[in-house]
């Protein structure tokens, strides 16, 4: 029997636009860095994280960026979350990481190195049907030394790709530059078999721009508390990554629902995320909505009162930001003046799916 462990993160935030915490799941085959990249993500300064551990040893997280107090465990049964005959554990852990009081800005669920994705992506949707959380994407990590003797194995990709919203090929540097190259687009184009859209870059140490995972409510960590996190930062020499490139949008105006649904649906060249709170006239009243892609995954989900200027957002380690930047003012300049009753269903038909 295994336990889904529970840490809070020590650092002050508060909830996205959308009232809801997203769910990160961090998978990948035994020693591919899914525990350095979630020690990675937990030093992004100003960052409030809940962390899920399935657990078959102990909770190898650094101590100093969590608050240090570990939540009751909860035990899930069958050794893996794969495993599992209903949400079980796992969603008792979602639900209490994402009491308000907590003010967290994302919950990673670090998996077992032997879960399947494909699963654990079904139970974060399903835990995702309360309001407390939304999916907020699956992060495959790959060891690309090991890769070929350990996972991928058969004439078919295995089917752990189809899960995935962003692949991240860890180890690149240990690869022989002669290789590299070769290795890397044969994983490319194994993993792209199975998931055709998905994202997939490269690190080392599993170290990628936190921004293309979650956001923060604060830039910085507070200053009433220890700065244990900005210590840890400053003393771990090796700790730079290629970071991420975004462009955005002020939204002054009530947007078109079409043209916004045609954003979410194809999104601009190498966006990974769109975020953003818009305004769009109803029948009888302007509305306002949260808006979340992350690769495949589209969340509309409506805000208690219409923003008077929203916002836009793309984001993307390979994002073509002038191509990004005209998708993104096309939507905040064009004119809507008068409901679009097609672009109005579209919407309505992701606010229901995003439920």
């Amino acid at each position: 029997m295994a336990d889904a462990k529970i840490a809070s993160g020590n650092t002050a935030s508060t909830r996205g636009a959308s009232g809801r915490v997203p769910v990160i799941a961090l998978t990948g085959y035994l020693g591919a860095g899914k525990t350095s990249l979630l020690n990675h993500l937990l030093r992004r300064p100003g960052a409030r994280v809940g962390v899920v551990v399935n657990d078959f040893g102990t909770l190898n997280v650094d101590a100093a960026l969590v608050t240090g107090q570990v939540d009751e465990a909860a035990v899930i049964s069958g050794g893996c979350i794969c495993h599992l005959p209903d949400a079980g554990g796992l969603l008792d852990a979602l639900h209490r990481l994402s009491r308000p009081r907590l003010r967290l800005d994302a919950i990673l669920v670090e998996a077992s190195g032997m879960a399947e994705p494909v699963h654990l992506a079904r139970l974060i949707r399903v835990g995702s049907s309360a309001k407390e959380t939304r999916p907020g994407g699956l992060v495959e990590v790959i060891d690309a030394i090991g890769h070929f003797r350990t996972v991928d194995l058969r004439p078919e990709p295995p089917i752990r790709y189809a899960a995935a919203t962003l692949v991240v090929i860890n180890k690149t540097d240990l690869l022989p530059l002669a290789d590299r190259e070769r290795v890397l687009d044969r994983i490319r184009e194994r993993v792209r078999r199975r998931n055709p859209h998905v994202q997939v870059i490269t690190a080392r140490h599993s170290r990628i721009d936190p921004m293309l995972v979650f956001d923060t409510a604060a830039d910085e960590d507070p200053v009433d508390e220890l700065p244990l996190a900005q210590l840890i930062r400053e003393s771990d020499h090796d700790h730079d990554h290629d970071h991420a490139r975004a462009a955005a949008a002020e939204l002054t105006q009530p947007v078109s629902p079409s043209l916004l649904i045609d954003l979410v649906e194809h999104p601009p060249s190498g966006a990974y995320r769109l975020k953003g709170r818009v305004r769009v006239r109803g029948h009888r009243a302007e509305r306002g909505f949260a808006v979340h892609v992350v690769g495949t995954l589209i969340h509309i989900t409506p805000l208690p009162e219409p923003p008077l200027v929203g916002e836009l957002v793309a984001i993307g380690m390979h994002l073509d930001q002038l191509a990004a930047q005209q998708r993104l003012d096309a939507v905040a300049t064009t004119p809507a003046d008068r409901p679009d009753v097609a672009g109005l269903r579209r919407l309505h038909r992701y606010r229901v799916l995003s439920r």
